[in-house]
């Protein structure tokens, strides 16, 4: 406790000599000294204290830049943790870049404080692109919640990926009100939408600046002990088929390794193991016959051969057509335009066919499509019949069970 109290009162006066003009550079060598050994919650409770103590928060926002200068410095000496291409490269690369649109971001709110209306407005473009580049990250989030985050809680590392997932969310959440800050400023009084802009700039440098701090040197490099090589490989095949921020950079995504397939997944006796994932024989049964569809499919030679037994069916089906070419399950008036969807399928001339007709007060939607091979190659025919009554109707939104 008394180490703490010491440290506050040390930040103490560090603010107070920024707040009289003290050189920045001078004070940051000093803060560097102070941060060792403490934790960023730990600077942002005595930042806490300080405010409940009656120091102005506008005092307290004078050390974020000198923080956020002293992250920059570190995250640009920091050590490489993995080689080009690797993912844990590629979202090290990305942390910098983002960094800097919050730099921007200050700057811009810093440069209109105590401007006229008309320079602020003039500001509107530069402000615009700002959150267009903020909107362009969503995928370096999405990356690491959708790959990154499930790999480690695989391992056994389930906390920090929830605490980071939580941390994604706030910073959406500040991103969120910045874009709707620029959005209807010019309806504000600029006093005010210039106080909030610094105050939300500000907030979001910080959280970036400490988000990425825990990331690159807790995260990632538990995530690189844990984490084996044929699975950073897979990590970064599914990195690929996501997709990129516009920014990231071409050189962090190069690699001098081939990125091969993912790596086959093991036999499991008693199930089907698929590209992704593995079911067994009942499991892929009942979901089929879940799916709010009937689903019926006719091979290569024309012959049905499977349909779903969902509760309330749609068209009568029978076991008997198992096994029948399906022209033999039409009537003959029908029968052209089941040949000609089979042959523009068969030729790829066509990738869906689609009905819809009213039966018993109800909108029934037939759509009917290619099943093709990685290749191409041409495997069947898979029917598609839905009762789309009730969806038709829907309006507004649910949000609630």
């Amino acid at each position: 406790m008394s180490k703490f109290l010491g440290k506050k009162e040390t930040l103490k006066n560090i603010i107070k000599r920024l707040h009289a003009g003290a050189d920045p550079e001078k004070i940051k060598e000093e803060f560097k000294e102070l941060i060792k050994g403490i934790e960023s919650a730990d600077i942002a409770e005595i930042e806490e204290e300080l405010i409940k103590e009656g120091m102005p928060q506008e005092e307290i926002h004078k050390l974020c830049d000198v923080h956020l200068a002293l992250f920059k410095e570190s995250i640009e000496k920091e050590k490489v943790l993995a080689p080009l291409g690797h993912p844990i490269h590629i979202l090290m690369e990305e942390h910098k870049i983002i960094l800097k649109f919050a730099d921007d971001l200050k700057s811009v709110a810093l440069n209109i404080e105590n401007k006229d209306f008309s320079f602020i407005k003039g500001q509107k473009e530069k402000l615009k692109q700002i959150e267009e580049n903020f909107k362009s990250s969503t995928s370096h989030y999405v990356r690491e919640e959708n790959v990154l985050f499930p790999y480690l809680e695989k391992h056994g590392i389930t906390q920090p990926p929830a605490m980071m997932w939580m941390e994604h969310d706030k910073i959406r959440e500040i991103e969120k009100n910045i874009y709707e800050l620029i959005d209807t400023h010019e309806e504000m009084d600029s006093g005010r939408f210039v106080k909030d802009l610094k105050e939300l700039a500000i907030v979001l440098a910080e959280t970036l600046s400490n988000h990425f701090y825990k990331e690159n040197n807790i995260l990632f490099p538990t995530g690189l002990k844990v984490i084996a090589d044929n699975e950073w490989k897979d990590i970064r095949k599914e990195f690929d088929d996501l997709g990129y921020c516009p920014f990231t950079p071409d050189a962090a995504k190069k690699t001098t390794e081939r990125i091969e397939k993912p790596t086959s997944k093991p036999m499991i006796e008693g199930m089907v193991a698929f590209e992704i994932g593995n079911l067994g024989y009942e499991e892929i049964e009942t979901i089929f016959n879940t799916l709010p569809l009937d689903l019926t499919f006719i091979d290569k030679e024309d012959i049905v051969r499977y349909f779903s037994q969902t509760k309330d069916k749609i068209f009568p089906r029978t076991k008997a057509v198992i096994g029948l070419k399906v022209q033999q399950c039409h009537p003959k008036k029908s029968l052209h335009v089941v040949t000609q969807i089979l042959d523009d399928f068969k030729n790829g001339s066509r990738d869906v066919a689609e009905f819809w007709i009213s039966l018993n007060n109800r909108l029934i939607y037939i759509r009917y499509f290619p099943v093709r091979s990685k290749n191409g190659d041409y495997l069947g025919c898979l029917e598609v019949t839905q009762d789309i009554t009730n969806i038709k109707s829907i309006e507004g939104e649910k949000r609630l069970l």
